[in-house]
């Protein structure tokens, strides 16, 4: 077994994202994560949705980590863009925040 594969395996990231406008009874929420797959490659986990309500998600696979952070920063663009702010983060030192 080789020992470099378990020396620096790779930090999980995690965005939780908020766009909240009370006057229009909107509350959404987008989740941004970037996890290892059993395959050696990552994939964006994506899930988004309706505060207290079940949302959606979506896994797009990469061939590694990097790529998959790249990703993950371009949907954090897009939706700051759309008016998301972020929420909480999680990134295996700080405790992810929660949103009311």
């Amino acid at each position: 077994m080789d020992s470099t594969l378990n020396s620096n395996p790779p930090r999980l990231q995690m965005l939780v994202l908020d766009r909240t406008d009370r006057p229009q009874n909107m509350a959404r929420f987008y989740v941004l994560s970037v996890e290892p797959t059993l395959f050696g490659d990552a994939a964006l986990v994506r899930e988004w949705g309706r505060w207290g309500h079940p949302g959606r998600r979506r896994l797009d696979l990469f061939p590694d980590f990097d790529k998959a952070a790249e990703a993950l920063e371009d949907w954090l663009l897009r939706k700051a863009r759309r008016g998301y702010r972020i929420v909480g983060r999680g990134d295996g030192e700080e405790e992810l925040v929660g949103a009311e």
